[in-house]
């Protein structure tokens, strides 16, 4: 039986880097995108996983594990399919919140913007780097739908005859306005450094942990 004791028990000290003022650069997004690639470099387990939180018309959150695909001058780029339940939701809030873990070296990303679709050529560009199969359960899934079983689904796979990237996939870049750098620290007196987009450029300032 799981123990309420054991559980408010568990924790782990963070020692393994500090985050000063003048250890990053001045914008943000090549912040992010540098620590992306050492946390790839580090192999941590999906380095380009995070946290998407939307929310719908009602003020109801909605929270999910999401790839990342790319990241731009811009933002952050990641694909699903527009019909999906976060698509619904981002339809009607434009407004989302992004969150990278990487519990090996300590870290998290968390980042607040706002969300815009990409292009058809863009979409394109990716779904056919994709491998075969991938393509075709991205064709296949009516995603976030009601289905019967999952024989739906691989029926729907073996009907496939042609391969052609649905008009409802594609991207999203999320154009971010607030992006906090959180580093692991002794004592719980975690480093976390924030750059804020206001008046038309990045200011950056320090938060208590």
């Amino acid at each position: 039986m799981l123990s309420q004791k054991n559980i408010a028990n568990i924790r782990a000290e963070y020692n393994l880097h500090e985050l000063n003022e003048g250890d990053l650069g001045p914008n943000p997004i090549s912040n992010a995108k540098l620590w992306l690639q050492q946390a790839i470099d580090s192999q941590q387990d999906e380095p380009t996983a995070f946290q998407l939180a939307t929310v719908n018309k009602a003020g109801q959150p909605n929270l999910r594990v999401v790839l990342l695909k790319d990241i731009t001058d811009n933002g952050f780029v990641f694909f699903t399919n527009y019909s999906s339940k976060k698509a619904q939701d981002m339809e009607q809030n434009q407004h989302v919140c992004l969150n990278f873990f990487w519990n090996t070296m300590h870290r998290q990303i968390r980042v607040q913007g706002t969300i815009e679709k990409t292009s058809d050529a863009y979409n394109d560009e990716y779904f056919y780097s994709r491998p075969i199969e991938s393509q075709k359960g991205a064709i296949a899934s009516p995603q976030s739908s009601i289905i019967e079983n999952r024989n739906v689904l691989e029926k729907a796979m073996e009907s496939i005859t042609e391969i052609q990237r649905p008009q409802n996939w594609g991207g999203y870049l999320v154009k971010p306005s607030y992006i906090e750098f959180w580093q692991g620290r002794p004592n719980r007196l975690h480093d976390r450094l924030v750059w804020e987009w206001k008046n038309a450029e990045w200011i950056q300032y320090r938060l208590a942990p």
